[in-house]
């Protein structure tokens, strides 16, 4: 029975620095340094006192030495972490619900500025920012901007946009009642995903927006979006269709527009997936009426 209890209490330790350093690496903390915790024993665990928490200490416990990514202005806006997953991959629900924050997206893009965070303004015509409604109850999120988009400066104009418009008109909504963004806001050589380091670098500015906009939904869309929001290990094959978990904000991971063009067999379950959002923002809106 010991040996479950510890077993038991280091797999709960584990989850707790698994979620921390993806806490710091999402904003941009790469040195931490811990203060002193709170006594506590573990039964049978043959370590004295709060010892194992000078080891594994929790976030709270964190101090910052070094930073890079950009902070907000004010004391409100915070920058939430992804939903974690477990020490397996496989996604758990968040424990920490959303927080709404007072920042707008014009603050927001003001700390963005002429960004040259990674390398990919080396090649960008022009940043692309979220568009569309404040109050919108549904956002998209893509991975990054195309040649169109780079062009005019807004996301989800080209082909692949001109699609996504269609699939938001047959959900109910028009494209300005939605929130429609990017993972990255500069487009990537050859329209490659973005690199790990170049999403690390621009995620924090979409889930600043995500916090002060509050949808009720938002819809992934392909495997950048979904690894960066989610922080999943599994593809999008595997996550479509069933809604998942943003700190208390309803996800569903569905095929990007782009890929639908190459493979429009797809449409058939991307129409499905989105078949679900419609249904599931028209039931919250009728008990809230």
């Amino acid at each position: 029975m010991q040996n479950q209890q510890l077993s038991d209490e280091l797999l709960s330790l584990a989850s707790d620095v698994r979620e921390n350093l993806s806490y710091l690496h999402e904003l941009g903390i790469n040195t931490v340094e811990a203060t002193e915790a709170p006594q506590r024993v573990v039964p049978g665990s043959g370590i004295p006192g709060d010892d194992i928490h000078r080891v594994i200490p929790k976030r709270s416990q964190f101090s910052t030495v070094q930073t890079v990514a950009p902070q907000p202005k004010s004391s409100s806006a915070k920058i939430l972490p992804p939903a974690t997953g477990s020490l397996f991959g496989i996604l758990t629900p968040a424990s920490q619900k959303l927080e709404k924050t007072t920042e707008t997206f014009e603050e927001i893009w003001t700390d963005v500025g002429d960004c040259k965070r990674c390398p990919l303004h080396q090649g960008r015509t022009n940043i692309v920012h979220t568009e569309g409604s404040r109050r919108a109850r549904l956002m998209f999120v893509g991975e990054a901007p195309g040649a169109d988009e780079d062009a005019q400066a807004r996301p989800f104009v080209g082909r692949a946009g001109q699609l996504l418009t269609k699939i938001i008109e047959a959900i109910g909504f028009k494209r300005g009642d939605v929130l429609i963004g990017n993972v990255n806001r500069c487009r990537p050589p050859g329209n490659r995903p973005p690199t790990e380091e170049e999403a690390t670098k621009c995620k924090p500015f979409l889930l600043r927006e995500i916090a002060s906009a509050q949808p009720e939904v938002i819809v992934v869309m392909g495997n950048t979006a979904t690894r960066n929001l989610l922080n999943a290990k599994l593809g999008i094959t595997k996550l479509r269709g069933e809604f998942q978990d943003y700190h208390g904000v309803k996800v569903m991971p569905t095929f990007h527009p782009a890929y639908l063009l190459r493979d429009p067999s797809k449409k058939k379950e991307t129409w499905q997936d989105l078949k679900k959002v419609r249904d599931y923002l028209e039931t919250t809106a009728q008990r809230n009426s």
